[in-house]
C-alpha cells in the first residue's frame, strides 16, 4: 500500500513512516507547497531500480533485479500462460 501524506504529518511521525519504508517496503509520498511532492523509498529498492536500469535486458542480472522489483510490488507480476495445444503450436514451424 502506498502512503500519501502532508509534510507536517510526515515531520510529526517521522520514525513511524521511515519504519514503514524500511520494514514494510512502502513508498511514502509527501505533498509540499507549490504542487511539489517527494517520494521516500528504501535504499534497497533504489538499488534494485538502479540494477534493473543498468543491466542488459535479457541478462541474468536484469532478471534478478526485475524479480526483486516484482517482489516489492513495483512492477506487475508476469501473466501466467496456459500451456495448451494452442500455446505450443506457436513454436512449430
Amino acid at each position: 500500500m502506498t502512503v500519501a501524506l502532508t509534510q507536517s504529518d510526515f515531520r510529526s511521525h517521522l520514525k513511524k513512516y521511515l519504519d514503514q519504508v524500511n520494514d514494510d517496503d512502502e513508498t511514502v509520498y509527501i505533498a509540499r507547497s507549490n504542487n511539489r511532492s517527494v517520494a521516500v523509498i528504501s535504499q534497497e529498492k533504489t538499488d534494485w531500480y538502479d540494477r534493473a536500469l543498468r543491466a542488459k535486458e535479457g541478462s541474468l542480472e536484469y532478471a534478478v533485479a526485475r524479480d526483486q522489483l516484482i517482489k516489492r510490488r513495483v512492477l506487475p507480476d508476469d501473466e501466467i500462460v496456459e500451456s495448451d495445444d494452442h500455446y505450443w503450436d506457436q513454436f512449430k514451424s
